[in-house]
């Protein structure tokens, strides 16, 4: 039986909670804007960061931004406006730049929510049945429900965005989550069967851990459902994180729901490089965005 959105929804343990703005602090910065926000998600208070066109007085397209991992649990949201050493600089000030609205929340365990180590937070929820990523998706379906209801951004034009960490949570939510209406992810895509196979699995974290998985779902199957929105997939052939064989077997899943149509679904594979952005991959984002969320 083909997967379809809801079951996948059950099983990550998808459970958007409710999603209240608390507070908001705007700083001009050099051409944009950055505001300072925190969200009341559920029953927990939980640190954003946006970053905008200093002319906001129409709807924009807008980017839901998935913070990756990298051991920098302290670093959480605040990657978008201080970048990784595995990103070319700050994505943040460019998107806004760009004439994008971007959103990053701190996922469970990282920035201002780094109070439990991942393997403790893992650990109970595990016990429990449930996931980390599962809590993490789950929170940022809920971002995407807060960057939609804003005055300034467009609803149906918000695309999401990831490397590492954060190109699963973009293109896992954007699969169950037909308000994202195309999705950029950088290094991370690849068949976790494969990855087994190979004994590359023990450089994820233990947060993608969710029981039961697969044996109905892979990368390939998920990316699959996000289909006919577009698309852009972004790996080096260096990765550890995406050996060859094991994004083939994921591709050869993906690339069929697409119908050959080549305009809505694009592979960037960089050889010899490993788990980081390249100049190829930034071109690639901003001509992927500027053509399916702005110039529509």
């Amino acid at each position: 039986m083909a997967l379809t959105r809801q079951r996948l929804r059950e099983l990550i343990g998808l459970a958007e909670p409710t999603v209240a703005p608390v507070s908001r602090r705007v700083e001009p910065v050099d051409g944009h804007v950055v505001e300072h926000l925190v969200l009341r998600l559920g029953d927990v208070e939980v640190r954003g960061i946006l970053t905008r066109p200093v002319d906001n007085a129409r709807r924009l397209p807008a980017i839901l931004y998935g913070h990756s991992h990298g051991g920098g649990y302290a670093i959480g949201a605040r990657e978008l406006l201080d970048g990784r050493d595995y990103l070319l600089d700050p994505l943040g000030p460019v998107f806004a730049r760009a004439g994008y609205v971007t959103l990053c929340i701190d996922m469970p365990v990282f920035g201002e929510r780094a109070t439990v180590s991942e393997g403790s937070a893992a650990k109970a929820l595990l016990w429990h049945g449930k996931s980390l990523f599962g809590q993490m998706l789950s929170d940022h379906a809920a971002a995407l429900t807060y960057l939609g209801s804003r005055d300034d951004v467009d609803p149906a034009r918000i695309g999401a965005f990831g490397i590492s960490m954060g190109c699963v949570l973009s293109y896992w939510l954007a699969a169950m989550d037909e308000r994202i209406a195309a999705v950029a992810h950088l290094c991370c895509f690849a068949d976790f069967r494969t990855m087994i196979a190979l004994g590359a699995h023990d450089g994820h974290g233990i947060y993608l851990t969710v029981p039961g998985l697969l044996k109905e779902a892979d990368g390939g199957s998920i990316a699959a459902l996000i289909a006919p929105r577009p698309q852009l997939v972004c790996i080096g052939e260096a990765d550890s994180l995406t050996p060859p064989s094991a994004v083939a077997r994921a591709w050869a899943e993906l690339e069929p729901a697409y119908g050959g149509v080549r305009d809505r679904l694009r592979l960037v594979s960089e050889p010899g490089i490993g788990h980081r952005e390249t100049l190829r991959m930034r071109e690639a984002t901003l001509t992927f965005f500027a053509t399916h969320l702005v110039e529509v």
